[in-house]
């Protein structure tokens, strides 16, 4: 069992972003993005909510979370002209209709979630629409085990969160959500057949 943590996160970023990144490397990411313009018809497994202070490592969790076989939205990288910078009715509306475009909401708690204005907003909005749909990905600061449990928001403890292990028997690491250390599903069954966590010996 393993959560996501920075360390690991920076080492696999395909492109580190800093106070004062250049066109250069904003040209770099978004060339690499597998989307850089959504359609209406477009349809996403994951909808990426997250602080946009945590942006130098957002792009490797997108990578990663694709390398198991999902569609990941993320505003700033699928649709490059929103700001983050400003609230406004137009970004809202087009954020919402993505989330209508997506089957699940991962929530990258991180020590910057705290600040992000957008994070509760799109919560609250996703969980609206499609209940039982959120899930909880806790970003360590160092290590990846669970000798310390995350701590967040309070409200977060209402939701499963994400971590990555090996499959039983198999030599290939899977996504799961997790109620508990013991009870847990594949991500998959969660995502596709609404399947809950199961207690496991």
């Amino acid at each position: 069992m393993a959560l996501f943590n920075y360390d690991d996160l920076n080492r696999n970023s395909y492109s580190t972003f800093s106070e004062s990144y250049d066109s250069l490397n904003a040209n770099r990411l978004f060339k690499s993005a597998h989307s850089v313009y959504v359609s209406d018809s477009d349809s996403f497994d994951i909808f990426l909510s997250h602080s946009y202070n945590d942006r130098a490592i957002i792009p490797a969790l997108k990578r990663e979370l694709e390398s198991f076989g999902y569609k990941v939205y993320v505003d700033w990288i699928n649709d490059r002209l929103l700001s983050r910078d400003n609230v406004t009715k137009e970004t809202a509306q087009i954020l919402q209709k993505r989330m209508k475009q997506s089957k699940s909401l991962i929530y990258a708690t991180s020590e910057n979630s705290s600040t992000s204005r957008w994070m509760p907003w799109e919560l609250g909005y996703f969980d609206g629409i499609k209940d039982k749909m959120v899930a909880i990905l806790p970003i360590k600061k160092y290590g990846n085990g669970f000798q310390e449990n995350f701590k967040g928001e309070e409200y977060l403890g209402l939701y499963y969160y994400i971590d990555k292990d090996e499959i039983s028997g198999k030599n290939e690491q899977a996504l799961w959500v997790r109620e508990s250390l013991t009870k847990y599903i594949i991500f998959s069954g969660w995502l596709n057949n609404g399947l809950k966590p199961i207690e496991r010996n």
